[in-house]
């Protein structure tokens, strides 16, 4: 119809408003409510150009600006996406971002979906060149105070550490925090001690890490530990007593766990290549069967290792074998793997254990020892032998093999275990004595 004007198109207007820290964010109107409070006012003056405020609220509160990874602005961009969002309106530019990249990121949403980006405090167009000049240097401005703040943050954390305060974050197994200083608890600090005294045993941290890990033994979060949490513990200079920053230690405030001969023997060991470590301890593991394998012939089976590259392959060599006596039409075997030997011979004792006729003479034997004991509690100790068997350390197995097995001897068609029945009374007496202590108390 003549004389009548075409109305302007409705521009849909978001708002977005950010805040890094939650402080404040409880208050009645906080800082999130001033920054849509402007933004709206800002809005209505341009309602005579079609602007409208839509009702979806896109609010960060306790977000940094210095990353994209925020559900407010993900949600604002899944709208803009979805062609619902005609300009982003925000109080200042370094609410919706500080870091430049980051900003020249949603510039690109912003073109491709054809959204005029708007600043309240901050005045510009940013589809005209003059405008995204004028955006870039605000954004550079911003950014650099950005980095300002963090290398004052970085400064004083570097020179609290320097006087040996303890700033915050992850609490070492060992302490706890009472008035944002760190105390030591006793309980842990003891386990401390025996995981370093215990590495200068063992000589390997995979080794020790099997051993506390059957142990149940957890780290501070609750977790069972491993390898790597232990190198981090053995080279934590908390222990020592010392603050550390950027690789230099300074004296802390806290009391020491470690003292420096121990630490010291430990890092001597740890300066050593992992590899030369574990061949080490691969060199300490006692043969199981030293002394009780002997072929069919009578000749005693000696334990031997050979090293190919930088691995290490145990044997049980016979005798005749070593001193050139071996019958070439034998049909008996010379030389036996020693895992594998072991192994079957541990899982015939573990059958052994457990029969009938070895239960009446472990009662017998036990009894004429002097100890009265029931048969139930015989077979319950016989069947947690196998929980036992794991959870003891390579030395202490050898011990009870020599308790248990009286002889070992390779025929052509396969092993013999002969078992001593007295060997298997004395373990199953250290078994049962501290279960009885345990119930009395």
């Amino acid at each position: 119809m003549e004389g009548m004007v075409n109305p302007k198109r409705r521009l849909r207007c978001a708002i977005y408003t950010r805040k890094s820290s939650e402080e404040g964010l409880d208050m009645e109107f906080n800082s999130l409510d001033a920054q849509r409070e402007s933004c709206e006012a800002y809005v209505a003056s341009q309602r005579s150009e079609g602007w409208a405020t839509i009702r979806e609220r896109y609010d960060d509160g306790g977000f940094s600006g210095g990353t994209l990874d925020r559900p407010a602005l993900k949600r604002l961009l899944a709208d803009i996406e979805d062609g619902l969002v005609d300009v982003v309106v925000v109080y200042k530019i370094d609410r919706l971002s500080r870091s430049l990249m980051d900003f020249s990121k949603l510039v690109e949403v912003f073109d491709r979906n054809e959204v005029t980006f708007m600043s309240v405090t901050q005045s510009f167009n940013t589809t005209t060149s003059m405008g995204r000049l004028t955006l870039n240097i605000l954004l550079s401005f911003a950014q650099f105070e950005r980095e300002v703040i963090g290398e004052r943050i970085r400064d004083k954390v570097a020179a609290s550490r320097k006087r040996g305060i303890w700033m915050g974050g992850y609490v070492p197994f060992g302490y706890d925090v009472q008035d944002r200083k760190l105390v030591v608890n006793a309980a842990e600090a003891a386990a401390v001690r025996r995981i370093f005294e215990r590495f200068v045993e063992l000589g390997s941290a995979t080794t020790l890490a099997r051993e506390l890990r059957a142990q149940g033994f957890r780290n501070k979060q609750g977790t069972l530990v491993d390898k790597g949490y232990l190198y981090r513990l053995l080279n934590n200079r908390v222990y020592r007593g010392e603050a550390a920053h950027k690789g230099k230690a300074y004296p802390g405030e806290h009391e020491a766990i470690i003292d420096a001969e121990l630490w010291n023997r430990v890092h001597a060991i740890l300066q050593e290549s992992p590899r030369k470590r574990a061949n080490n301890s691969r060199m300490q593991m006692p043969a199981l069967l030293k002394g009780l394998i002997f072929s069919e012939t009578g000749a005693a089976m000696t334990p031997t290792a050979t090293r190919k590259g930088t691995k290490l392959y145990r044997y049980y060599v016979s005798m005749d074998v070593i001193r050139n006596r071996e019958d070439s039409e034998s049909d008996v075997p010379s030389r036996l793997p020693a895992g594998m030997i072991e192994d079957a011979v541990v899982t015939e004792v573990r059958r052994i254990v457990q029969t009938p006729e070895v239960v009446t003479k472990v009662l017998d034997a036990l009894r004429q020892g002097g100890l009265q004991v029931r048969e139930a509690e015989v077979i319950a100790a016989l069947n947690d032998f196998d929980a036992l068997w794991n959870q003891l350390f390579p030395a202490e197995q050898a011990r009870i093999i020599q308790l248990l097995v009286r002889r070992v001897t390779v025929t052509a068609d396969g092993l013999a275990v002969d078992v001593r029945a007295e060997g298997i009374g004395g373990v199953i007496r250290e078994m049962i004595a501290p279960a009885r202590m345990e119930a009395a108390e």
